[in-house]
């Protein structure tokens, strides 16, 4: 049941506890940094409730609620930038109703730090007052992330990143990994388990990266850097149509069947607006994936610029980049310990210009690369 967990046995202790009426309550926030695990642990939590031997893992309701079909755990996630009010109201909705089963109701919402202020009034209100047997669960990077009013409320269980060893360990057990990928995937994923994953099993995932990190090297001059960051955003751009194409085209023929039409055939009045509808997500879904996969990528820059430093001030324990350590060392004979983390600030400083500013993509990259090629 609680497999999925990696280096987080605190966490386990503590919710099994919950479980057997130990601290239990109605209201939760999982916090931790991204792959942390923090939505696998409300999920691990919700089946290990509705199961009568307090998670067992192969009894019917713990299979259904980790296949996500369990008609008594609802798991409400956005691909988009925001989750609206319009959804938590649904949620709100649930909440009200009696569970079918014996046990509890339990919602989940997998991304309480993009919830709108409406949705956050809405969701306030179920959270003061739930349901004898329901039980709210939110998932966020940090407490800050959520309203004062509403975490106040919620007991808080905090993960931390998985060491390296525990990511390795993981994908070689349960993944059939070969221990050297799994080692430079969990190294490369600096604790990220669902990155490590697809760095394990993915040759062109594990090919854009190396072109990530190559970048610091490479930026010379004013043209380069300009290059750099077309790079960035082409590279971020192919990884994150890669997914967001096979879903699209999926969802596409979806909405062709349910509304009958077929191709050059007649179209139902209803559907275009329809169409347009799922059009209109689509295009935020992909904005926010791309925004993702570049935040992502300039993870793995700051990971270089750590490298650096680390090795200059004699750190023990392997770099993460260990398999590009000869560009390392050439950063370290190029640049300062000080300057590679005023360099470190600036990749921040455009991760909160992309996150929080909306500035275009390009534009922030090119600021930021022009930045980090300075040698002062």
């Amino acid at each position: 049941m609680w497999d999925s967990l990696v280096g987080q046995r605190h966490v386990i202790d503590s919710l099994s506890n919950a479980v057997n009426g130990h601290g239990m309550t109605q209201s939760w926030l999982f916090v931790g940094p991204p792959g942390s695990g923090r939505s696998n642990a409300a999920i691990a939590f919700a089946a290990a409730l509705q199961c009568s031997q307090g998670g067992c893992g192969v009894c019917h309701e713990c299979h259904t609620v980790l296949a996500g079909s369990h008609a008594d755990v609802k798991v409400v996630r956005t691909e988009k930038l925001t989750l609206g009010v319009d959804d938590v109201r649904e949620l709100v909705r649930t909440a009200a109703l009696s569970p079918v089963g014996a046990r509890w109701q339990i919602l989940i919402v997998e991304d309480a730090d993009r919830l709108t202020e409406q949705a956050n009034n809405a969701l306030l209100k179920a959270i003061e007052e739930p349901g004898a047997r329901t039980v709210w669960m939110l998932c966020a990077p940090t407490v800050e992330d959520v309203l004062p009013t509403i975490r106040s409320r919620c007991r808080l269980v905090t993960l931390a990143t998985p060491a390296t060893e525990d990511v390795a360990r993981f994908l070689v057990a349960s993944q059939g990994v070969e221990p050297a990928l799994a080692s430079y995937a969990a190294r490369a994923s600096q604790g990220h388990i669902g990155r490590a994953k697809a760095l394990a099993r993915d040759a062109a995932t594990r090919n854009r990266r190396s072109e990530v990190v190559a970048l610091p090297g490479r930026l010379t001059s004013l043209g380069a850097c300009m290059r750099a960051a077309q790079q960035l955003t082409e590279v971020t751009k192919e990884e994150a149509d890669a997914v967001t194409s096979e879903l699209d085209a999926r969802e596409k023929a979806d909405l062709d069947a349910a509304y009958g039409v077929v191709e050059r055939g007649r179209r139902p009045r209803e559907y275009a607006p329809a169409l347009a509808a799922m059009e209109r997500d689509q295009k935020r879904r992909a904005t926010r994936r791309h925004r993702d996969v570049i935040d992502r990528g300039l993870m793995d820059l700051v990971s270089v610029y750590r490298d650096a430093i680390a090795l200059a001030s004699g750190a023990p324990g392997q770099l993460v980049n260990e398999e590009i350590r000869t560009d390392v060392v050439a950063l370290v004979e190029s640049s300062t310990p000080e300057l590679n983390l005023r360099r470190i600030g600036w990749i921040f400083e455009a991760r909160e210009q992309l996150m929080e500013f909306n500035v275009p993509p390009a534009l922030a990259l090119e600021s930021m690369m022009v930045a980090l090629g300075s040698t002062s």
